[in-house]
């Protein structure tokens, strides 16, 4: 069942809960009751954990949305710096360069066809994934400049090596959820509460009042699975794609 789906699941089993517990309560009560009842200070107290509910929902999904765009950066980051190590070692003698280079290839088709999934189920990247990186980094710290061109091309190379490697801690401290379950508890009691404060103004049976409680009810369940979903940059439905490798090194990757 893919995701999408759930979600529409989620959103129709709100509304039908809601509508279910209005039409029951109404057969309960029948037609005597007093729909006009509710003390002007419910009302004041509905309003205003709404507003709050709001405002915590608001900041939830800006705060799951920053980590997801840091993670999408950090990703761009570690493919343009591993470029950059690939470009720079056209000045290195033949076989240097062309073992520098395939080590940025090894890696990266490493990353892009096992490292993905494997963060997806691990939420870390992978000790094999650190062992080409290493590999690399000995490669390009091995070698002694043999002339000016070289010695200004190495400290260079040796930056933007120490660059692949703090973006790749980055993204594994990123992979997983990145809300607290604390936060989680806050979020759904908070939902239960604000919609279960709906029925303190007695809602009817008339459509207006079922379609709106059925819609506010909805939307409440939509933010929420939107806020899940973005909360896991790497996995769920809308990840962080591997797609700067992809148009970074291209040929690296179809060899593979």
């Amino acid at each position: 069942m893919s995701e999408w789906t759930a979600l529409a699941i989620a959103m129709t089993a709100a509304c039908a809960v809601v509508v279910a517990v209005v039409v029951l309560r109404e057969r309960r009560i029948g037609d005597s009751a007093d729909t006009s009842e509710t003390p002007d200070v419910i009302e004041y107290m509905t309003m205003m954990i709404g507003v709050v509910y709001a405002i915590v929902l608001g900041l939830a999904i800006a705060g799951v949305w920053e980590a997801r765009s840091a993670a999408g950066d950090t990703v761009q980051h570690e493919a343009q710096a591993l470029r950059e190590v690939s470009l720079r070692a056209q000045v290195y003698p033949a076989e240097l360069r062309d073992r520098i280079r395939a080590d940025v290839d090894a890696y990266v088709r490493y990353v892009v066809g096992t490292e993905w999934m494997y963060m997806d189920t691990h939420d870390g990247v992978s000790p094999q994934g650190t062992v080409l990186l290493d590999r690399l980094r000995q490669d390009v710290t091995g070698h002694t400049p043999q002339n000016e061109l070289e010695n200004q091309a190495y400290q260079p190379l040796i930056d933007q090596v120490a660059a692949v490697d703090q973006a790749r801690t980055a993204r594994g401290q990123d992979a997983g959820p990145t809300m607290p379950g604390v936060v989680w508890f806050g979020l759904i009691a908070g939902a239960v509460v604000t919609v279960g404060l709906v029925f303190t103004f007695q809602i009817r049976r008339s459509w207006r009042e079922l379609l709106l409680a059925g819609a506010f009810s909805a939307l409440i369940a939509f933010l929420l699975f939107l806020i899940w979903d973005f909360d896991d940059p790497f996995s769920r439905g809308m990840t962080v794609s591997a797609q700067p490798f992809l148009d970074l090194f291209p040929a690296a990757v179809h060899h593979g």
